[in-house]
């Protein structure tokens, strides 16, 4: 009898193993293979002819002294400043709102939600149209307010919030829906307790929305920067990193030298240089909520 089972157990295990094979199989492939290769070509000059050359860290030395990599950065942590805020609030405040009951509920959150399903270059291709200096839509109601037109895309100072902008109308239902099925898991009875206390609906929304959305607010904001910290398509379309490489991000930098410039182990170290940024500051949110919950 107790063979038997050892037996059962035994095939137990090995049938375990075989429905999880083509999952292992694809997280070596897709996710594991590509990183320890990404990690391996940054310690080498690689371009698409010739044998890779070992360098050492000589790729990350040149990226430390590389003045457009340091200008790609500050654009990138200008885009995330200018678009995460914007994102979390306005998602947490457009879930609220869409929580309560009233007729046509589901349309408005559906018409949220929508720009969500487009592809990036539509997105990008609608807005580079509506910013357009001459005929765009946004300088046309301008001029209607006895407003110059300005050259949102093409200007220093307006390209990157124009992108931002683009980003939150395009993005903003996500986090909508993340804040809205976890506004549906608070108990309705905490609400009514607090009404019964007095508390209005400000006071409500502060000592018992805000606390129970901590966990989500906190999984929205690092999805969020690390979102942001690879924003690439937009400028591409939009903007092509100009106006004189304003808008030019990290990861717009690490295609160019990549993949027009062939010099594949340095933006394999631009990647991993990218990766370690974003998971310090995972980390370091980790550690503030942490602390928050204690």
């Amino acid at each position: 009898m107790k063979a038997w089972r050892l037996k059962a157990k035994t095939a137990d295990t090995i049938a375990g193993y075989v429905f999880l094979l083509p999952y292992l199989l694809f997280l070596f492939t897709v996710v594991l293979y590509p990183l320890i290769q990404g990690l391996y070509m940054s310690f080498h000059e690689w371009g698409i002819f010739g044998a890779p050359k070992y360098i050492g860290v000589k790729n990350y030395v040149t990226l430390w002294n590389d003045g457009t990599f340091w200008d790609s950065l500050w654009h990138t942590v200008y885009f995330v400043v200018l678009s995460t805020p914007p994102l979390v609030i306005l998602g947490l405040l457009f879930a609220t709102g869409l929580n309560k009951k009233f007729r046509g509920r589901s349309m408005a959150r559906g018409m949220i939600f929508f720009p969500y399903l487009l592809t990036v270059s539509i997105v990008g291709a609608i807005w580079r149209w509506m910013l357009q200096r001459n005929y765009g839509l946004v300088n046309y109601y301008l001029g209607k307010l006895g407003l110059s037109a300005m050259g949102w895309l093409t200007e220093a100072s307006t390209a990157m919030p124009a992108v931002a902008l683009a980003t939150i109308w395009w993005t903003v239902g996500f986090n909508v829906i993340v804040f809205l099925a976890a506004l549906q898991d608070i108990p309705e009875q905490l609400y009514e307790a607090a009404k019964i206390d007095g508390a209005d609906g400000i006071k409500s929304f502060f000592k018992i929305t805000i606390p129970m959305l901590r966990p989500t607010m906190f999984f929205v904001i690092i999805m969020q920067i690390i979102s942001s910290f690879q924003i690439f398509g937009q400028v591409y379309v939009m903007t092509g990193g100009g106006p004189y490489g304003k808008t030019r991000t990290m990861v717009q930098y690490l295609y160019e030298q990549g993949f027009r410039y062939f010099r594949m182990g340095y933006a394999s170290a631009m990647a991993y240089v990218l990766f370690a940024i974003m998971l310090i500051l995972t980390l370091i949110q980790w550690k503030i909520m942490g602390s928050k919950e204690v």
